[in-house]
């Protein structure tokens, strides 16, 4: 059986344009769902992604962009993992501690620190060299700590709607890679 991917957005939610959205519309994936999308705290954050995980059954993939990265992050470090959970994409971390970031989005202050410690699970980090949320040796570095493997997007901004990401094909493609690096040989994939 092919895990199902749980979809962690950041702030806002990840709009209907967003391949986020269109990814757990092609996928069935559940979603993360926080009850306030634009206060991020890491104890609510991870709570509710706890919660998603707990009623989603079968091995899991979590699929994080933006502060759904520290989302995914935090929730690893407070609850250490869980052994349904396969493997995480992390896609255009946002650097919390950033003052030009934080300065534009003050409530992402609440995520940092960020844990830069080992993820329990095989991670995936992808990010732009042009993401102005996050500079691009910044991301190396936290897929460095959290014992990630890293790939660059190139230069396309945050990989979100405004960047022209829509259902974003290429990252459908690493997707696909990391179910086959992460699940056994007999499991279906997508």
């Amino acid at each position: 059986m092919t895990p199902r991917l749980v979809i962690v957005p950041g702030l806002g939610d990840s709009g209907p344009q967003h391949w986020q959205t269109l990814w757990e519309q092609k996928y069935g994936a559940a979603r993360v769902r926080q009850d306030d999308p634009d206060r991020p705290t890491p104890g609510a954050w991870s709570a509710r992604l706890q919660d998603v995980i707990d009623a989603t059954p079968g091995e899991l993939i979590l699929v994080g962009h933006s502060c759904g990265v520290p989302n995914i992050v935090h929730w690893a470090h407070l609850y250490g993992g869980h052994e349904r959970v396969r493997g995480a994409l992390l896609v255009a971390p946002t650097d919390v501690t950033d003052p030009a970031v934080t300065g534009e989005y003050p409530a992402i202050r609440a995520l940092a620190p960020l844990p830069m410690t080992e993820l329990p699970f095989p991670a995936l980090v992808i990010a732009s060299e042009n993401d102005p949320y996050s500079g691009f040796e910044r991301a190396q570095e936290m897929a460095h700590a959290w014992g990630a493997e890293f790939i660059s997007a190139g230069e396309a901004g945050h990989i979100n709607v405004a960047s022209g990401h829509g259902t974003w094909e290429d990252g459908q493609v690493l997707l696909s890679e990391c179910l086959h690096a992460w699940t056994p040989p007999e499991i279906t994939r997508f």
